[in-house]
Order: structure tokens, then sequence, then C-alpha cells
């Protein structure tokens, strides 16, 4: 059980966000009432979640969230969103598809169970869902009337159809050259849509600025100063996936890298599931993925460092393309504490897995997936990955967001006159 220090007793502290009690340093430890803040006033580091959670009865725990709704709200007791949540207006996402890859597996010649957890079936189609979710109950707790972000595209999306649904004002930043279809649908809730001239980590840059004027006033910034909350929306993937494993680990998980953040609140989704006793605590082993052309934790990793050397992104994958990911270095932490690796993909590969995985699964993954799986794939070839144990890959992104990647290469098999003979000529029948 948590212990409230003095600190943690102030108004703020009393907001109701479940079992959520402080905010905690990830590097020294210190707590701060639960509020508005992303890093730590004593040595800046990255501010988490501190909780209360429920322990002492994992059945009674494992039969409450079974009953609950099929969405990221049946886990409401392990997460900072009040009780009522689930009767609160938002977009409900969550409970996603854990597929069975069977025939996936064989092409990869993995013999111990493949699974894909196919986040394209949430609201605006990404697993940003979960973590908008999530932040947009910290913006009503603390009273914030504008919903903003800075996006490589998914959450701008996701931000936008969230604020629409709550009631609230949106206004998302995004690099100038997104993917058409990510721009559209940023913009089609009505919100305010602003490209920045640069890249993601330019914009993000700009939001930090914007938070302390005067003209961000009133303003919840899901990935800046909402932080710490909008990240926990992560750990529901973790907990679905071992919910629908039947309440065990995955032996191995894949994982794409952006800001880092999804990898490390699934780890800590795990753990989470470990310390209430919903889970058997055994070893698993967390991956993971980054395009070539965006690599700074693998090359990192590569090469035996603990420091993230940042990178000018150059990608297909654009979702994945953040030069200076926050988390880099706690994804290291883990994929060593956990006997995991770091990889990348190569454009090329990415489009390649992308095919795979349509052809073999019928999921039109996006670029983010296309990474994930050609780094499964790429980690098996080299025996760092095991193919006797059950492995799950996360897909967390529809692929008609990413068309242009997949366009150049996939049309009609054959253009004809519309007789049976021309059908013929063309050797399909």
């Amino acid at each position: 059980m948590s212990v409230l220090t003095a600190a943690d007793q102030s108004p703020a502290a009393t907001v109701d966000l479940g079992p959520a009690v402080a905010l905690s340093c990830r590097e020294c430890g210190e707590r701060f009432p639960l509020s508005p803040s992303f890093a730590c006033e004593s040595c800046f580091g990255p501010l988490e979640i501190a909780y209360d959670l429920p322990t002492g009865d994992p059945e009674g725990l494992r039969r409450r969230i079974e009953a609950g709704p099929k969405s990221i709200w049946r886990y409401a007791p392990l997460l900072p969103v009040p009780a009522d949540v689930a009767d609160k207006p938002n977009l409900n996402p969550g409970f996603t598809q854990l597929v069975k890859a069977d025939r996936l597996a064989t092409e990869l010649g993995v013999t111990g169970g493949l699974y894909v957890k196919d986040d394209s079936g949430n609201p605006t189609h990404s697993f940003k869902d979960r973590v908008v979710a999530n932040a947009v109950e910290a913006a009503r707790a603390f009273g914030f009337t504008t919903l903003s972000c800075s996006s490589t595209g998914n959450l701008a999306g996701a931000v936008g159809a969230a604020a629409a649904r709550a009631g609230l004002r949106s206004c998302v930043f995004i690099p100038h050259d997104l993917e058409e279809g990510k721009v559209v649908m940023a913009a089609v809730y009505g919100g305010d849509v602003v490209a920045i001239e640069g890249n993601y980590d330019d914009v993000n840059r700009f939001c930090s600025e914007l938070i302390g004027d005067p003209a961000g006033e009133g303003w919840g910034f899901t990935n800046v100063n909402l932080r710490p909350y909008y990240a926990e929306g992560s750990k529901t993937l973790a907990f679905e996936i071992c919910e629908q494993l039947g309440w065990r680990l995955p032996d191995q998980i894949v994982i794409p890298i952006a800001s880092g953040s999804q990898l490390t609140k699934i780890d800590k989704g795990l753990r989470e599931l470990i310390e209430t006793g919903l889970v058997e605590d055994r070893p698993y082993r967390i991956f993971g993925a980054q395009a070539a052309g965006c690599s700074p934790v693998s090359r990192a990793w590569r090469e035996g460092h603990d420091v993230v050397r940042p990178v000018r992104p150059d990608t297909i994958a654009k979702s994945l393309a953040i030069g200076n990911p926050a988390d880099g270095p706690y994804v290291l932490d883990i994929a060593r504490r956990t006997g995991g690796a770091v990889e990348d993909v190569t454009d090329a590969e990415i489009v390649d897995a992308i095919k795979l995985l349509a052809r073999t699964e019928g999921i039109f993954t996006e670029t983010a997936g296309g990474v994930t799986l050609g780094v499964t794939r790429k980690l098996i070839e080299a025996g760092a990955l095991d193919p006797s144990l059950t492995t799950v890959v996360v897909n967390t992104g529809d692929g008609l967001k990413t068309l242009d990647a997949v366009a150049p290469t996939t049309g009609p098999t054959a253009t004809i006159r519309p007789n049976l003979d021309a059908f013929r000529e063309a050797g399909l029948a």
C-alpha cells in the first residue's frame, strides 16, 4: 500500500483520479501532489503516477474487471481516473482484438504461438485513443477547457475526436509534412490544426513554450503537462493482452518506439499485474522496434550506450519519427532487465512487413506496425527472439492512414476489357 507524504495532503491531492495518490519522480523518487506537472522540481526527472493499488484479493479484482465494460474502463481500479469514468462522455477505447496469427507464425517459423494485438480497432484507429482518454479525465479534473498536443499524426486525430466528444475545445500542432490522411483526420472533428514548419521535435519545443505563455492558459497538453496521466493509458495494452491470454504474461512482446513511453508503460502495466496478483510472476522479455531512418535507441543499444543521441528523422514511419525520444534511456533499461533487445528496419523492410501481415492475417497496418513486424522477423532470423515461446506483436494503427507507403507498389493485378476472353488472356482463369 502507498503511504502519503505531507506534500500529498495539499488540496490538489484531493482531486478524484481514482487510485492515483501522487506524482513520483522516476529518477529521485520525490513525490508531489497530483497536478498538471511533468518534471520533478528537484532533479527535473520525469514524473509518473503513484498509486494505492488494490491488493490482497486478486480473485475479487479479476471478477470485477471481467464484469466491467468492454473498454479500457474495465481497468479503472488500476488507472488515474474516477470510478464513474465509464458514465462520462468519452470514446470508450480499448478491448481490441488479440489475433492469433497462425498463418503469419508459419511464415516466420514461430511455433510457440504468435499473436497480434491489433489496436487499429480503436475509435480513431490507433492506440492513441487509450492515452488521450486518460488525459481527458485529468483535463476535466484540473479544469482545463482546451485539449492540445504535439503530434506525429495519430495523437492529433485522437485529441480532436476525444475533445469533440467531451465538449472541449481542441487545438493540435503537427509537423508541416505529415501524411494527408492524418491531417484530414485531425481536422475533421472541428478543432484547430496548426502545422509547424519543422519536424516533431520542433513542434514539441513550441508546445513547451506555449505552456509557459499566457496564450496557453487553461490548456491541457496531453503529452506535455498532462503526460503522467496520458502515458498511463498505454498500460491498458498490457492489461488486455494478459487478460486475453487467460490472465498470464506473454513470454515475449515486440513494441514500436517513438518517444518510448508506450514500451515503458506496457512494462509498468505488466509489473502492476504481478503486484496485484492478477498474473503469476514469471520472466518476460520486451523488445523495441524502430525505423532505421529514426533509430537513436537501437543505435544506442547496438553500441552499448546508456545515453540516446538525438537524430534527424528520415523515414516513411512518420508516427515513430521522434529524433530525441524522452523515454529512450528507460527503454534501454527495460530491454536489458528483461533480456530483450532493440532493433531497427529499413523503409523497404517496413513496406514488405506491411504486405506480409495483410497477406497472412488480413490486417492492414500503418507504417509503425510494419516496423514492429519487420523487427520481429529480423529478431527471429538473428536468433534474438525465441520462436518456441508465446510472442505478441503490437500493431498500433490502421494502414489507411499511411497509404502512400504502399501505394507505389500496390494496385490492380490487371486492367482488362469486360469479357471472359480478356480475363483468360490476363492469366487469371
